[in-house]
């Protein structure tokens, strides 16, 4: 999941949006107006249509980056896995996607219907000089959250990537027979390792970038600047997060035999046996992935939150 809200695309003058920015600027109301999904806040239903409308465009944006990009995510996860001098195999690419997306699409609206109500409210309470607090928050918390159904999802994917099973249902069928209910949490702490910081780094970086942006064009973003950015912090997060992600596969594709005892020795292991540089393999891959993911993900995020919006303004109107 490496992962995801973010600002809506339509302004609306008669919504009224809690503070976003970090510092004060003629196009504040403007920016503000726009800053979430856009709903009134004197509706006593607003927390249940956001909650919706957050697990909407959550699920359908993590449903089709992964459906589009999933060979390039296979190639990462057997890059990674390889001991030392180890072969990559090219065939079967896209093992593992069905059950992969069944787990992605509950899993990316969790986190979108914990990440935009959290982040509204702490936009509300906090000075706006801190709304970067708001975003890492409430990114870190949607990923906290989600793990509850990203990390079985992620287990079952990376063990049908790396050849060991030929079908979701018999994955997690062996994996519990074998290993208990809790290897299908293999690799918990380091997950919440490189996902906390991940999705909090990327949804900050966006949206902070987002802000800016809006004030130096004085305009809203339209679709490929929305990409652009997404796809820019998806690459920057994705190149700093990349040793947790090569320790949280090495660990979740392991199995029972448990050559990795935690993420201590893990990390100890691999540059022992293998160099540092192994803590940074498939780190192009891994870049080109996310890259590409956060210029899909946060197009199709916008653009689907700006038509959900449009239609809640015209049956608010209507």
């Amino acid at each position: 999941m490496d992962s995801d809200t973010v600002s809506s695309s339509v302004d609306h003058s008669r919504t009224a949006m809690p503070e976003t920015l970090a510092f004060k600027s003629p196009m504040k109301n403007q920016i503000n107006s726009c800053s979430s999904i856009c709903v009134r806040h004197d509706d006593p239903g607003h927390f249940l249509r956001v909650l919706y409308e957050s697990l909407i465009t959550g699920g359908l944006a993590g449903v089709v980056v992964e459906a589009a990009l999933y060979p390039i995510d296979t190639i990462k996860t057997r890059v990674q896995a390889a001991r030392d001098g180890g072969k990559i195999i090219w065939k079967g690419l896209y093992s593992g996607l069905g059950g992969n997306l069944v787990g992605v699409l509950p899993a990316s609206a969790l986190f979108f219907g914990v990440y935009e109500p959290t982040k509204q409210k702490l936009l509300k309470v906090l000075p706006e000089n801190l709304s970067a607090v708001a975003h890492l928050a409430a990114g870190a918390l949607g990923g906290a959250v989600s793990s509850i159904v990203r990390v079985p999802t992620e287990v079952v994917k990376q063990r049908m990537q790396t050849g060991q099973f030929a079908s979701a249902p018999d994955a997690v069928r062996l994996i519990i027979a074998k290993e208990g209910f809790g290897g299908m949490y293999a690799g918990y702490g380091s997950f919440l390792l490189r996902d906390l910081p991940f999705d909090a780094l990327q949804f900050c970086v966006y949206e902070q970038l987002r802000i800016g942006y809006k004030l130096a064009a004085r305009r809203d973003l339209n679709d490929p600047e929305n990409a652009m950015l997404g796809a820019f912090a998806g690459a920057v997060t994705g190149v700093l997060t990349t040793p947790l992600d090569v320790i949280k596969t090495r660990l979740m594709v392991q199995g029972a035999g448990t050559q990795y005892k935690g993420v201590a020795d893990c990390v100890k292991t691999i540059i022992r046996e293998e160099g540092p540089s192994a803590l940074w393999k498939g780190m192009g891959p891994r870049v080109l992935w996310i890259g590409i993911g956060g210029s899909i993900f946060f197009g199709v995020l916008e653009k689907t939150k700006q038509i959900l919006s449009e239609r809640s303004q015209k049956s608010h109107n209507s």
